[in-house]
């Protein structure tokens, strides 16, 4: 609606008044008409019957103005009227264009104030009048409505109707902007507006796409600024006005609410709003990461929010998964970093926009809260928070069996578990498959008394569908103590020698010599060989079922009783396995 005009259109001009047009000037100064109080009309007498609440300007010498008027002679009947041609007069004032009377009678008026002027002879067309049309010395009764008045001086007006708290950036000449407007005419009369067709008006600022005063007034406006700018018509449509519904010669005022505006030179913008202390990596390429986002438009309307969801957003960082200005703005991020990206349309959604909540050309605003992020390489960072208290001289090693206080949480510091919880320490045979991939890496190497701090992926912990309380593709942040460690056994021991066993095993094992060995027999003997420290039981589990678990293997019968033939030790079958086995 408010692209300049081409010069091949063309549009009919406003005819003025000719009475008024008229360059008569009365000779003489006439006997005039008889005042109210009975004598003659020495100047033009001005009703103001209607003033406007707010005039922020008057009518002055060499002003253009458009009104309306009904003229009557003092019997009230009527010789001429604007409003019976449908057209408005159009002309400058006081520069001997119109009779003096009226000239006169306009001066100090204001936009949409009503007047009733009585115009003596010697102001109007004198002891001559018009022939046919106004008699010889007649008083003149006008009726006026001013609709429009502006200078050749005049400059586009602006005024800040409300300002946002946050102005990011200002319209420049060649941005691309977004807004929302009401026009109407300098007496309030609408002809258009983009509320009605439930979309904004894009353009291009400052490359002849718009008329030329609302080029000038948009400039340096923030997004989410309403203004309101006043257009003189010749920086408007002119003296040919625009089809029916702006006049020839109009003032046009525009309330305006910009929505958003870039540039198509414009990359991503990168405001960091809060930086965790002690950033040691920051996300590449190739990261998988999970974060939370508030997504609005420039104007502050929310159109998603992974807060909504109760879920974070996972996807990788510059694999091409996510728009390519999001792809941008999540690199080189902290993890637990709040930063802001601005992204314009062309590295998001472009002109066309998305859905019903995104529309073309929009920039879009993001606040995101990076909550973790992992490579599928990482592995367990490994931190000592302190050392243990004396000279260690081993260290926790796959089999064997610990004992260990933990805290686990996500990085963002929610916590997830805590042996504390429980008041005693987590227990668990290294190299098992008792605990994560990650806490078994990471409790391995430890001394007693020990504390670190372990920074495990997923990939070594839940994985990407997560665990009972712990979200899919999680990073997490344990911090353990090593409370005990004993020694494991070879992998398919449940008890080993410290020594050389007995030569005669099984007579140790018979112990009322009746050629066979019961479990009461059995769990006696091995028992003995444990606290005579002879030999031990692998540690971690229940001392009675890992007796079981190796009468169970010696009773090949299963008839409840190991017999000389039936007991052989577990070197002893490795070997005749090997030997089967060449």
């Amino acid at each position: 609606m408010f692209r300049a005009v081409s010069p091949s259109h063309t549009f009919l001009g406003l005819p003025l008044l000719q009475l008024l047009l008229l360059l008569v000037q009365a000779v003489g100064r006439g006997l005039g008409r008889a005042s109210p109080a009975g004598g003659p009309l020495e100047d033009v007498v001005i009703e103001r019957y209607h003033i406007p609440r707010i005039c922020p300007r008057e009518v002055q010498m060499g002003d253009f103005v458009r009104y309306h008027y009904n003229g009557t002679f003092e019997d009230g009947k009527k010789f001429d009227s604007s409003y019976d041609r449908s057209t408005l007069v159009a002309i400058v004032v006081g520069v001997g264009r119109l009779i003096t009377g009226m000239d006169r009678g306009l001066m100090g008026m204001c936009v949409n104030e009503r007047r009733r002027l009585i115009v003596p002879p010697h102001l109007g067309y004198g002891s001559i009048g018009v022939a046919g049309l106004i008699p010889p010395d007649a008083t003149l009764y006008f009726d006026v409505v001013l609709l429009d008045v502006w200078n050749k001086a005049d400059t586009v007006q602006v005024s800040t109707l409300l300002h946002p708290a946050h102005c990011p950036r200002t319209v420049q000449d060649s941005d691309f902007v977004r807004y929302h407007y009401n026009g109407t005419l300098l007496d309030g009369t609408a002809f258009d507006t983009s509320y009605s067709r439930g979309g904004t008006y894009d353009t291009y600022v400052g490359s002849g796409w718009l008329i030329k005063g609302m080029d000038q007034g948009l400039l340096g406006m923030c997004p989410g600024e309403r203004r309101k700018i006043i257009i003189p018509p010749f920086l408007a449509y002119g003296e040919k006005g625009y089809g029916t519904v702006i006049p020839p010669q109009a003032s046009l005022v525009f309330h305006v609410l910009l929505i958003d505006v870039h540039n198509p030179k414009d990359t991503v913008q990168l405001e960091t709003l809060e930086l965790p202390p002690g950033c040691v990596r920051r996300a590449v390429a190739g990261d998988f990461m999970r974060y939370h986002y508030n997504g609005s438009l420039m104007d502050g309307t929310l159109f998603d929010s992974s807060y909504s969801r109760n879920h974070t957003y996972n996807t990788y960082v510059g694999q091409g998964y996510i728009i390519p200005g999001m792809d941008q703005g999540l690199q080189g991020a902290c993890m637990g970093e709040r930063r802001r990206i601005t992204i314009p349309p062309h590295l998001a959604y472009g002109e066309n926009g998305t859905g019903d909540k995104i529309p073309g050309s929009a920039v879009l605003i993001f606040d995101v809260h990076v909550i973790d992020f992992h490579n599928p390489g990482d592995p367990v960072e490994i931190k000592i928070l302190s050392p243990p208290p004396e000279t260690c001289n081993e260290t926790a090693k796959p089999g064997d069996f610990v004992r260990y206080h933990y805290n686990c949480s996500l990085l963002d510091g929610t916590k997830l578990f805590s042996s504390h919880d429980y008041g005693d320490p987590q227990e668990a045979t290294l190299g098992a498959n008792k605990v994560i991939e990650g806490l078994d890496k990471g409790l391995q190497g430890m001394c007693v008394g020990e504390r670190r701090q372990l920074v495990v992926p997923p990939h070594l912990a839940h994985g990407e569908s997560g665990a009972r309380g712990v979200p899919g593709s999680a990073v997490l942040l344990f911090a353990v103590e090593l409370v005990s460690r004993e020694e494991g056994l070879p992998t398919g021991y449940l008890f080993v020698w410290h020594e050389d066993p007995p030569a005669n095993l099984f007579e140790g094992l018979d112990l009322n010599k009746d050629g066979e060995v019961p479990l009461e027999e059995f769990s006696t003997f091995i028992k003995a060989q444990v606290s005579e420290g002879k030999g031990r039981l692998m540690p971690g589990q229940d001392p009675e079922k890992t007796i079981a678990d190796m009468f169970q293997n010696q009773d090949r019968n299963q008839d409840g009783k190991i017999t000389v033939e039936e007991l052989k030790l577990k070197s002893d079958e490795d070997q005749e396995r090997v030997h089967e086995e060449l």
